[in-house]
């Protein structure tokens, strides 16, 4: 049994990982949107480590996305 990635060439997803990084990064989507506490860099700027994202960079996005937790009588009761 053989799996897809095993016969696409590496090369194949570098780029398609570089592409949608770019995009990300282009619009300010997702991590991009904070800046990276790791390496100093702007919102709207790759981080210096290639292909990846930091940590603390996905965490800080996180903390300004996540929504209030309701507890599920009060949601009901509205």
């Amino acid at each position: 049994m053989s799996t897809a990635p095993a016969l696409i060439p590496g090369s194949v997803f570098d780029a398609a990982l570089d592409a949608a990084y770019e995009t990300h990064r282009r619009f300010r989507h997702g991590a991009f949107a904070e800046a990276c506490p790791t390496c100093h860099v702007p919102a709207g700027e790759l981080c210096l480590a290639r292909r990846s994202v930091h940590a603390a960079r996905r965490r800080a996005h996180r903390a300004h996305t996540e929504r209030p937790r309701i507890p599920l009588l009060t949601a009901l009761a509205r």
